[in-house]
């Protein structure tokens, strides 16, 4: 018999067709939604099944129907969601993508399925938990080496579960210019870099794990215990 798999949903982002290369023309003003191939296939490897989530699915649909989701990165943050002003140095923002993840988390904080957040998915979860960012740390955005480049490190608190599960401390990638000023509610700073910049947390009652850096872009992403951790929660209920 074929072992049951859990369903992890993974969210992604809306563009217009005249972002896409060699697109028709006419189609320039239509939208596609986006999810990066990379977290499809570190849950795959992991053991689940991924589901993308377009923005215009209502959260109280599917989330009794998925097993675990994975908040994936992208673009800023609207600072306003926060209670702050735009800086001259935020980037693109998707407006849309804010009230779907936001609505999405409370759904799925209602319902404690495990939550494994990447990047933006760390600074979305901060935010929904009533923390706030920095809008730019020019310093933290490494975009001219490769995806795979690890460029700084990253301490665990002891006894923390992303401790756990890596160890005492890693190198990793960074390529984000955003971090967590204000930690959220219920979250504990379990992983600090070198500035002392939050580079990760987890929620101290709900099954939630959050990193910074991009685990499924490291040459070691088919192993990473973050996807693994991911799995073996979002199974604990099939």
């Amino acid at each position: 018999m074929i072992k049951k798999k859990p369903l992890i949903g993974i969210t992604g982002s809306r563009r217009k067709g005249e972002n896409l290369r060699d697109g028709l023309e006419v189609m320039n003003d239509l939208s596609f939604e986006a999810y990066w191939v990379d977290d499809a296939e570190c849950i795959i490897a992991a053991g689940g099944i991924p589901v993308f989530l377009p923005l215009s699915l209502d959260p109280e649909e599917f989330i009794p129907r998925l097993d675990g989701i994975l908040m994936s990165g992208g673009a800023d943050i609207d600072p306003r969601q926060y209670g702050a002003e735009p800086a001259p140095e935020l980037e693109s923002i998707e407006p849309i993508r804010d009230e779907f993840e936001l609505k999405l988390l409370k759904e799925a904080y209602e319902s404690e399925l495990p939550i494994a957040g990447i990047c933006r998915g760390l600074q979305i979860l901060n935010v929904y938990a009533g923390g706030t960012l920095f809008q730019d740390i020019p310093t933290h955005s490494v975009r001219d080496q490769p995806p795979l480049s690890c460029v700084h490190k990253v301490t665990f608190d002891d006894g923390s579960i992303l401790a756990e599960l890596y160890g005492r401390s890693m190198e990793v990638n960074s390529l984000h210019h955003q971090s967590i000023a204000k930690l959220g509610d219920g979250f504990i700073a379990a992983g600090i870099a070198d500035d002392q910049g939050i580079e990760a947390i987890e929620h101290c009652e709900l099954p939630i794990l959050a990193v910074q850096w991009h685990p499924e872009m490291l040459i070691t992403r088919d192993s990473d215990p973050l996807f693994r951790w991911l799995i073996e929660h979002s199974s604990e209920n099939l």
